[in-house]
Protein backbone atom coordinates (compact mmCIF):
# COMPACT_ATOMS: atom_id res chain seq x y z
CA UNK A 1 0.00 0.00 0.00
CA UNK A 2 1.42 3.29 -0.84
CA UNK A 3 2.85 5.28 2.34
CA UNK A 4 2.07 9.28 3.30
CA UNK A 5 5.38 10.64 2.14
CA UNK A 6 5.94 8.66 -0.15
CA UNK A 7 7.84 9.76 -3.70
CA UNK A 8 7.60 8.49 -7.16
CA UNK A 9 8.99 9.81 -10.53
CA UNK A 10 9.60 11.42 -12.22
CA UNK A 11 8.31 10.10 -15.47
CA UNK A 12 9.81 10.36 -18.60
CA UNK A 13 9.44 13.13 -20.73
CA UNK A 14 6.37 13.42 -22.65
CA UNK A 15 6.30 15.88 -26.06
CA UNK A 16 3.52 18.50 -26.34
CA UNK A 17 3.62 19.51 -29.77
CA UNK A 18 1.11 21.71 -31.94
CA UNK A 19 -0.11 18.18 -33.16
CA UNK A 20 -1.28 17.54 -29.40
CA UNK A 21 -2.14 20.79 -28.61
CA UNK A 22 -4.56 21.32 -32.06
CA UNK A 23 -5.90 17.83 -30.96
CA UNK A 24 -6.68 18.89 -27.54
CA UNK A 25 -8.53 22.06 -29.02
CA UNK A 26 -10.17 19.56 -31.14
CA UNK A 27 -11.45 17.33 -28.26
CA UNK A 28 -12.48 20.29 -25.95
CA UNK A 29 -13.65 22.93 -28.83
CA UNK A 30 -11.42 25.21 -26.98
CA UNK A 31 -9.65 26.64 -29.98
CA UNK A 32 -8.38 30.16 -28.22
CA UNK A 33 -5.40 31.63 -30.55
CA UNK A 34 -3.03 31.48 -27.64
CA UNK A 35 -3.30 27.80 -28.38
CA UNK A 36 -3.85 27.25 -32.36
CA UNK A 37 -3.23 29.92 -34.38
CA UNK A 38 1.08 30.16 -34.49
CA UNK A 39 0.66 33.02 -37.00
CA UNK A 40 -0.80 35.18 -34.13
CA UNK A 41 0.49 33.59 -31.10
CA UNK A 42 4.20 34.94 -32.44
CA UNK A 43 2.75 38.23 -31.61
CA UNK A 44 1.42 37.71 -28.50
CA UNK A 45 2.18 37.58 -24.92
CA UNK A 46 4.18 33.92 -24.96
CA UNK A 47 6.09 34.27 -28.66
CA UNK A 48 4.08 31.75 -29.94
CA UNK A 49 1.62 28.78 -29.10
CA UNK A 50 1.17 27.32 -25.60
CA UNK A 51 -0.25 24.36 -24.28
CA UNK A 52 -4.12 24.07 -22.71
CA UNK A 53 -3.93 24.80 -18.60
CA UNK A 54 -6.47 21.43 -19.27
CA UNK A 55 -3.99 19.79 -21.83
CA UNK A 56 -1.19 19.74 -19.36
CA UNK A 57 -3.20 18.46 -16.31
CA UNK A 58 -5.01 15.96 -18.43
CA UNK A 59 -1.42 14.29 -19.21
CA UNK A 60 -0.78 13.63 -14.99
CA UNK A 61 -2.54 10.21 -15.38
CA UNK A 62 -0.47 8.94 -18.01
CA UNK A 63 2.95 9.69 -15.62
CA UNK A 64 1.16 7.93 -12.43
CA UNK A 65 1.06 5.19 -14.21
CA UNK A 66 4.05 5.30 -15.34
CA UNK A 67 6.05 5.81 -12.36
CA UNK A 68 3.50 5.52 -9.03
CA UNK A 69 3.09 1.71 -8.07
CA UNK A 70 0.08 -0.54 -8.80
CA UNK A 71 -1.51 -1.91 -5.97
CA UNK A 72 -2.40 -5.20 -6.11
CA UNK A 73 -6.28 -6.40 -6.68
CA UNK A 74 -8.87 -3.86 -7.52
CA UNK A 75 -8.66 -0.89 -9.15
CA UNK A 76 -7.78 2.74 -8.65
CA UNK A 77 -10.22 5.76 -9.86
CA UNK A 78 -9.19 9.51 -9.92
CA UNK A 79 -11.24 10.80 -7.48
CA UNK A 80 -10.87 14.21 -8.25
CA UNK A 81 -8.64 16.86 -7.32
CA UNK A 82 -8.55 19.56 -4.36
CA UNK A 83 -5.81 22.44 -5.96
CA UNK A 84 -5.10 22.88 -9.22
CA UNK A 85 -2.59 25.92 -10.54
CA UNK A 86 -0.60 26.74 -13.19
CA UNK A 87 2.75 28.94 -12.31
CA UNK A 88 3.97 28.70 -16.24
CA UNK A 89 3.26 28.57 -19.75
CA UNK A 90 4.10 25.32 -22.31
CA UNK A 91 4.92 26.22 -25.31
CA UNK A 92 4.42 24.07 -28.24
CA UNK A 93 7.45 22.02 -28.49
CA UNK A 94 8.43 21.49 -24.92
CA UNK A 95 8.84 18.51 -23.24
CA UNK A 96 7.27 18.12 -19.51
CA UNK A 97 7.26 15.72 -17.01
CA UNK A 98 5.88 14.75 -13.68
CA UNK A 99 6.44 13.64 -9.98
CA UNK A 100 4.08 12.50 -7.33
CA UNK A 101 4.88 12.77 -3.62
CA UNK A 102 2.22 10.68 -1.31
CA UNK A 103 0.37 13.40 1.37
CA UNK A 104 -2.15 11.35 2.85
CA UNK A 105 -3.63 7.53 2.69
CA UNK A 106 -6.86 7.19 4.72
CA UNK A 107 -8.03 3.59 4.95
CA UNK A 108 -11.63 2.76 4.62
CA UNK A 109 -13.77 -0.16 4.14
CA UNK A 110 -13.73 -0.74 0.39
CA UNK A 111 -9.82 0.03 0.02
CA UNK A 112 -7.96 3.13 0.47
CA UNK A 113 -7.91 6.60 -0.48
CA UNK A 114 -4.62 8.38 -1.18
CA UNK A 115 -4.46 12.14 -2.16
CA UNK A 116 -0.81 13.41 -4.00
CA UNK A 117 0.56 16.32 -4.37
CA UNK A 118 1.60 16.47 -8.23
CA UNK A 119 3.89 18.38 -9.94
CA UNK A 120 4.56 18.81 -13.77
CA UNK A 121 7.86 20.75 -15.08
CA UNK A 122 8.99 21.48 -18.43
CA UNK A 123 12.69 20.78 -20.07
CA UNK A 124 14.88 23.58 -19.43
CA UNK A 125 11.97 25.59 -17.48
CA UNK A 126 12.88 27.39 -14.08
CA UNK A 127 8.85 26.94 -12.61
CA UNK A 128 6.81 24.38 -12.74
CA UNK A 129 3.98 24.12 -15.28
CA UNK A 130 1.12 22.78 -13.12
CA UNK A 131 1.06 21.73 -9.43
CA UNK A 132 -2.19 19.98 -8.44
CA UNK A 133 -2.96 17.84 -5.18
CA UNK A 134 -4.86 15.15 -6.73
CA UNK A 135 -7.33 12.22 -4.84
CA UNK A 136 -7.13 8.70 -5.84
CA UNK A 137 -9.39 5.82 -4.78
CA UNK A 138 -8.05 2.47 -4.68
CA UNK A 139 -10.57 -0.12 -4.52
CA UNK A 140 -10.01 -3.92 -3.33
Amino acid sequence: MLEAGSEFGPSSWIDVGQDRINAFADATGDHQWIHVDPERAAAGPFGGTIGHGYLTLSLLPVMSYEVVPRQDGGMAVNYGLNKVRFPAPVPSGSRVRGTFRVEAVDEAEWGFQATMAATIEREGGDKPVCVAELVFRYYR
